[in-house]
């Protein structure tokens, strides 16, 4: 049977052991004042796996997984692709009109050897 708290109007608070099928109190035991049931959180702790959205089917998670990172493999190769395009559009732009820098590097390099 469980015990239920109840709290008057006038601030009593007192337990009864009672059915669950037994009608609750009504008046306070201490000042015969209206009371009501009090209600209090349960405690719940989950503990082990199965709790959780990845403790589920592990294998078609992994599949997943894996998917995604090949998708994102993917997408990041072709960004790479069209970055380097890019700059080897435009960096033979820029080769072509500074030839007289190359000898200047050249010269560098010299100096450091």
């Amino acid at each position: 049977m469980p015990i239920y708290e109840y709290r008057c109007e006038n601030g009593h608070t007192f337990e009864v052991l009672q059915r669950m099928t037994d009608d609750p109190v009504a008046v306070c035991q201490t000042c015969d004042a209206p009371v009501q049931r009090v209600f209090h959180p349960i405690a719940v702790h989950f503990k082990g796996s199965g709790f959780y959205n990845t403790d589920y089917g592990t294998k078609k998670r992994s599949r997943e997984l894996e998917k995604s990172a090949k998708d994102g493999a993917d997408k990041t190769e072709a960004k790479s692709k069209s970055k380097r395009d890019e700059k080897s559009a435009g960096g033979a732009k820029s080769d072509a009109g500074s030839s007289s820098g190359g000898a200047s590097d050249s010269t560098k390099k010299k100096k450091t050897d």
